[in-house]
């Protein structure tokens, strides 16, 4: 039913039979997935009209960006972060993934290093590999239950030939919205070493605490953005990820023309379908992004008090994304996603994150159902 604000979130939508990658890895299975980061709610009504729109036009020839998308973006990031992009700046990608590929192949060369900190989304962790590179990760500094970048340790493993840092802020799996003192500092370390920062940033607009914003790593200064490459999308916020829409912000155009270099003859642009879901997200949708962020806040809330109440497990603060980072270490459980499979619930696999002895729980999903799986995470745990 609708809420308040007139969108619901808590209606169950049935994906199966949809072939949707979240739920038909359960398929046939009395398993709730909260392994994958889609959500489990309708994307926005503008969204859906836009895009019901554009399919009456009956036409989908081969598409470019819309220069009115371009500068939606460019107002937008101006109005949220004080970001003053040309449009000339932006790069269209059918996602971030490609874009990850596409940054390890544009800078540096065949056996270059890669450095990133872990836990990571596991695309850092292949695309350097794919590219060529070598990887270099870096753990997280565990201060309680929060995650901060060990900087001298990052500083330690750069190697002469380390040529490109992925940052991932708001960072996935662990929730962190770095600060703008840590990100100066991390600047200041690529800067030294002649580093390129990849800036991963497609969670940007789930901040769920009230006292944090999210700063866009090339706003810090005009030096640090020569050096920097920005990867933003619609597809988190408002839920459109198999609609492959997404791009790039870099304003040095070297590194620009390295990374359209890298790009030419393999990579695609967004479909038709996604720079019109786009558009209507970035001019029509703050009001529903408003309520999905207070529902957020309510699940993560749920989700903290209910691992509180699961001893031994824990989990840190989750300030961004709709993902919780949950402790499992000492549970004496021989591995753990298994076993809560067998439960029901569909966790994801903290070593795909370079993260073992930790899972992470998507909870973008209506309520009702995010209630029954920690039920059947508490119940298996009482009984084991």
């Amino acid at each position: 039913m609708p809420g308040a604000d007139g969108f619901d979130f808590d209606t169950i939508v049935e994906r199966q039979e949809t072939a949707s990658l979240k739920w038909d890895r359960y398929k046939g299975q009395d398993i709730i997935p909260m392994w994958l980061a889609d959500m489990d709610f309708k994307s926005p009504p503008a969204v859906i009209r836009a895009i019901q729109a554009k399919a009456a036009e009956g036409v989908f020839g081969y598409t470019l960006p819309p220069y009115r998308l371009n500068e939606i973006i460019v107002a937008m990031l101006a109005r949220q972060y004080d970001w003053q992009v040309h449009p000339d700046w932006l790069v269209w990608l059918p996602g971030l993934v490609t874009g990850l590929n596409v940054v390890c192949r544009a800078v540096g060369a065949d056996g270059d290093g890669v450095i990133t900190s872990v836990p990571v989304y596991p695309p850092f962790l292949s695309a350097p590999r794919y590219s060529r590179r070598e990887l270099i990760p870096v753990p997280l500094l565990e201060r309680g239950l929060r995650w901060e970048i060990d900087f001298e340790r990052l500083e330690a493993a750069i190697t002469e030939s380390t040529r490109l840092f992925i940052l991932c802020n708001p960072h996935n799996p662990v929730g962190r919205v770095f600060t703008r003192e840590e990100l100066l500092r991390l600047a200041a370390i690529c800067d030294r070493h002649d580093i390129v920062i990849c800036s991963d940033e497609i969670h940007c607009e789930l901040i769920l605490d009230r006292d944090k914003i999210h700063i866009p790593t090339a706003t810090l200064d005009p030096d640090i953005a020569a050096r920097t490459i920005t990867f933003m999308s619609p597809s988190k916020t408002y839920n459109l990820p198999g609609l492959g829409c997404a791009f790039a912000v870099i304003s040095d155009p070297k590194l620009r023309k390295r990374f359209n270099g890298a790009m030419a003859g393999i990579v695609p642009r967004p479909n038709t379908l996604g720079y019109a879901a786009a558009m209507a997200a970035y001019t029509e949708c703050t009001d529903w992004q408003a309520a999905l962020l207070s529902y957020l806040r309510g699940n993560r809330e749920r989700v903290a008090a209910a691992i509180s109440d699961m001893a031994p497990l824990a989990m840190g603060p989750v300030e961004a994304t709709y993902l919780a980072w949950i402790d499992l270490r000492r549970s004496g459980i021989d591995k753990p996603v298994r076993f809560f499979e067998s439960a029901g619930v569909g966790l994801q696999e903290g070593a795909e994150f370079m993260g073992p002895g930790f899972a992470r729980l998507n909870f973008g999903c209506p309520r009702s159902l995010l209630e029954r799986a920690l039920m059947r995470m508490k119940r298996a745990l009482a009984a084991s």
